[in-house]
């Protein structure tokens, strides 16, 4: 009995092994995605989930994110994508939080992020990277000179993030009621005068107002020294004298006679629908195309600009410090980037893509030309003629503060 015991555990001793290696051995986990090829990380990344983490108040967008993105990047790369909707600030708390524990590993891997929050997040070490350098859709379709690829708010990049959508800010009202526009600062205090209590724009710290409110500064006072100043209140303050005495002028014939401000933008907008004031403003160049294909706004809505331009910016992706999966969301963001999901954006959400034009086959050129962006807006070729540099990061907040001591009431 011993002997038949003895010679049943031999047998199972020397077939474990012979079973053992004849199974293919799992991939081994990249040590150092920075030194690692682009094959390498995309095979790390197959059969993994990537959590994309940001503001969710666009359900078009959430639906694109959580479709058509997420339907890519299963069938090209095995990859499970899911979008989170998440307020920034708490994204960022959250990150903070990990980082103080000594966390390695969270639950976010890319982050809908731009402006204050991305300046504050790098210097913070709350990003992985840098990475874009490693990402082939970064060369084959994104000016990597341009500008907005190299600095956020004026703020460098230094490959922490990669382009996601531009957005540009643009007015609009309703032609049936105002059929001029203003081309300048000095014809939209007129514009006020004649709609006197019908025209304000969002209270500050809004994405929008404050935008609003540094394009009219721009107006008054320029836009190059802004590029290189430091948020020194004072210094700030002294620069944009001229623009908060044309505030301060503006107040007598807006809503409210500028002594309060709609709390945001989605207030303005209500606004304006409701007959409540004849202008409002976006910072989604072909929102008016939104609203008058789904009833929110008339036919006779049409989109405009100022002659010296508009602010526009770049919204970004980046990789939180702690993503358990890093590989898959370099993965993810090089798709995104590309020409086949930036085109789905572009004709799906209407949103300025970040291809650079001159890089597109000329299959793709063609198909970018045959999107129909609705009615009431410009065309791409106009804003971006249009288009202004954004402040400094820092900046803005100071702006806001002294918005809301001198102006506001006043």
């Amino acid at each position: 009995m011993k002997k038949k015991l003895l010679a049943l555990l031999l047998a199972i001793v020397m077939v474990f092994p012979l079973t053992a290696c004849g199974n293919k051995p799992e991939e081994p986990e990249i040590a150092d995605l920075s030194s690692a090829g682009w094959d390498e990380i995309v095979e790390q990344a197959k059969g993994t989930k990537v959590a994309f983490y940001g503001w969710g108040g666009d359900e078009n967008r959430n639906n694109w994110l959580n479709g058509t993105v997420a339907d890519y990047l299963k069938e090209n790369y095995d990859i499970e994508f899911e979008y989170v909707g998440m307020d920034i600030n708490d994204i960022l708390a959250k990150l903070t939080s990990e980082k103080e524990a000594g966390e390695e590993t969270g639950t976010i891997d890319m982050i809908w992020i731009n402006g204050e929050n991305f300046y504050t997040a790098k210097e913070n070490g709350l990003l992985y990277g840098p990475f874009t350098s490693q990402l082939p859709n970064m060369e084959a379709y994104i000016d990597t000179d341009d500008p907005e690829t190299l600095n956020d708010f004026c703020k460098p990049i230094d490959g922490y993030e990669a382009p996601y959508a531009k957005a540009q800010m643009v007015m609009y009202n309703d032609s049936a009621v105002t059929p001029d526009t203003p081309e300048n600062a000095d014809e939209f205090l007129e514009y006020c005068k004649a709609n006197k209590g019908k025209v304000t724009y969002p209270a500050l710290p809004d994405f929008t107002g404050s935008a609003f409110v540094r394009n009219l500064i721009y107006e008054k006072c320029g836009w190059e020294q802004f590029q290189t100043m430091e948020a020194e209140k004072d210094t700030v303050k002294e620069a944009i004298e001229p623009a908060l005495e044309y505030l301060r002028e503006l107040n007598p014939y807006l809503w409210n006679e500028g002594k309060t401000f709609p709390a945001d933008s989605t207030a303005l907008d209500k606004m304006f629908q409701d007959g409540e004031v004849v202008m409002d403003m976006s910072y989604g160049p072909f929102s008016v195309a939104t609203g008058i294909a789904d009833g929110t706004l008339p036919e006779t809505c049409q989109t405009f600009v100022f002659d010296n331009g508009t602010i526009g910016n770049t919204n970004y992706m980046a990789i939180a410090f702690d993503a358990p999966n890093k590989a898959g969301a370099m993965v993810a963001i090089n798709a995104i980037i590309g020409g086949d999901l930036q085109l789905t954006q572009y004709s799906q959400l209407r949103d300025l893509p970040v291809v650079d034009q001159s890089k597109l086959s000329d299959d793709e050129k063609a198909a970018f030309d045959a999107v129909d962006l609705g009615k009431g807006v410009l065309p791409q070729s106009e804003l971006l003629a249009h288009r202004l540099p954004e402040m400094p990061a820092d900046l803005v907040p100071v702006i806001e503060e002294i918005w809301a001591e001198e102006v506001v009431g006043k």
